[in-house]
């Protein structure tokens, strides 16, 4: 057990910021409110993530939950998990309740007890569920905005080296380990281990694994399972079963690789469970596991701070003196890509190229800081070459290589526009840390101050006769207030004579600038 101040990497120069341009870290910012998570590579924020302990998230957690309703237009149905909102349950994932281990779990609330789904041929939502049935849930997807969680019937349940899938017969290796004979040789590991019918995942991080933590690990699973079904045979309906880790267990089980340089933490009791985590689970990288308790903040230390005040920009500067734009909307987000003011040194198709793969790098790490998902679209500066355009292409395939999210990319179109989509399984950065404007509601514009005084004089043009009386109040907003006591002084004159009233304007500080009262005197 170590006490340091913010750990000197190896070969790290004395600055004021430490050189990490070799190593990847993981920095916690924990506190009684809130904790967060950098993932920081060559010197860069690649990923934050945060968790506000009055909102904690809930993806990964287990329910026994009630169907509240079957929509057979549509393949779903709504379950209610005892959240504020029902969760949503598509066909695709109701269709695990047909496992062995979920009748045995769910026996006496089904409508088909012993039929599997295999043998199904295109079942409709109302075959498999009704209304009132309690079924056992996963999120998959926290709720975001209006929407409630994203749920499925396809438990998985992970550790550092597996993902256990008690109700699926099958064996996965992670994509990333890429060398076939190690493939079918882990494989075949789990083969020799699993119970028949059961599922596991290899994650990277095993790609070494010894037999013994191996089955240690599978041992885990089968026993957390186990627990899970005890459980879910005692609690009311609906009720929480399982909670998965809290976010900084979770760091230490998901995001420690074996490129991991160092994980600083700033504070001391997380610091403890860390430690007694990692010794359990993974003895190996305690001594990778640090405390901090330096007089300036960790993440101002490492300047992070700077770099998640600046992922809330829609402007993004790169290096050259070219920029990208970001804009999220409702339904996608679109990214412009710019030369700025770089004008490079030979031609304009070299200058384009080159803005373009800069873009490339800066585009695939702010999706991932920003945790940007859904469609993206990507307005590339056109340009005529098809190598070129090959090349683009082939390079943000590569950036985008190491995001943990599943993406799908087209190649470039006719018009230089890249259209992909990226899984997302929580609100992006901005949705989190942000709400919207009370003067635009989200929407980014409002009413000029002129518009609203023009508002007003129709407003007592059109009451004018219709109300007695020979004074008029209006009270405004003090930049309204402003404008109609000097710009549109005038108007306000010719509208006195022609409705033959005396019109006060009144500056309340604090009005909503789009609001106004227009009150009617004797």
């Amino acid at each position: 057990m170590r006490r340091t101040g913010l750990r000197r990497l190896p070969g790290a120069a004395s600055t004021d910021r430490p050189d990490i341009s070799m190593y990847t870290d993981i920095l916690i910012n924990a506190t009684s409110y809130e904790n967060r998570i950098a993932l920081v590579e060559n010197g860069n924020l690649l990923e934050l993530h945060m968790e506000r302990l009055s909102e904690k998230g809930s993806i990964g957690n287990i329910y026994l939950g009630r169907v509240a309703r079957v929509l057979p237009g549509i393949d779903a149905a709504f379950v209610d998990i005892g959240l504020e909102r029902t969760g949503f349950l598509y066909i695709d994932e109701a269709l695990y309740i047909f496992s062995d281990n979920y009748q045995r779990l769910t026996s006496g609330h089904r409508l088909k007890k012993s039929c599997p789904h295999s043998l199904l041929t295109s079942p409709s939502i109302d075959t498999i569920l009704r209304e009132g049935q309690e079924i056992l849930v996963q999120i998959a997807k926290e709720p975001i905005g209006s929407k409630g969680a994203r749920l499925t019937g396809n438990i998985t349940l992970p550790c550092r080296n597996l993902v256990f899938m008690p109700l699926t017969d099958h064996i996965g290796i992670s994509r990333k380990i890429e060398d076939e004979t190690t493939r079918q040789m882990l494989r075949d590991k789990i083969e020799a281990l699993r119970p028949p019918g059961t599922g596991f995942i290899m994650r990277t991080v095993a790609e070494n694994i010894g037999n013994d933590e191996l089955e240690a690990d599978m041992e885990y699973l089968l026993l957390l399972w186990d627990d899970i079904l005890s459980k879910a045979g005692k609690v009311s309906v609906p009720g929480l079963i399982y909670k998965d880790l809290d976010m900084i267990l979770r760091a230490v089980r998901d995001f420690f690789t074996e490129n991991t340089q160092s994980l600083v933490i700033d504070n001391r009791e997380v610091y403890e469970q860390l430690l007694t985590y990692a010794h359990t689970f993974a003895p190996h990288i305690k001594e990778k596991i640090s405390y901090y308790d330096g007089d300036l903040p960790l993440f101002e230390k490492y300047r992070i701070e700077a770099d998640i005040n600046s992922a809330l920009d829609k402007k993004v500067w790169l290096r050259s003196g070219g920029y990208i734009v970001i804009e999220p909307t409702e339904a996608l987000t679109v990214i412009d890509v710019n030369t700025g003011r770089y004008v490079g040194a030979s031609d304009l198709a070299e200058t384009i190229f080159k803005t373009n793969m800069e873009a490339v790098g800066e585009i695939a790490r702010q999706l991932r800081l920003r945790n940007l998902g859904g469609i993206i679209i990507i307005d590339f500066i056109d340009m005529e070459d098809e190598q070129q355009r090959e090349e683009l292409y082939t390079a943000f395939q590569e950036a985008l290589r190491d995001d943990k999210s599943k993406v799908n990319i087209l190649k470039l179109s006719e018009f230089g526009l890249v259209q992909m989509t990226r899984k997302r399984l929580s609100e992006s950065l901005t949705q989190t840390m942000c709400e919207p404007c009370l003067y635009c509601g989200g929407d980014g514009f409002i009413k000029s101050r002129r518009t609203i005084c023009h508002e007003i004089f129709r407003k007592i043009s059109r009451d004018a006769g219709k109300i007695g009386g020979s004074r008029v109040t209006i009270k405004v907003h003090p930049h309204i207030a402003d404008m109609l006591l000097n710009e549109e002084t005038n108007t306000i004159e010719q509208l006195e004579r022609r409705t033959n009233k005396r019109i006060t304007v009144v500056p309340i500080a604090d009005m909503h600038i789009k609001r106004y009262d227009v009150i009617w005197n004797q």
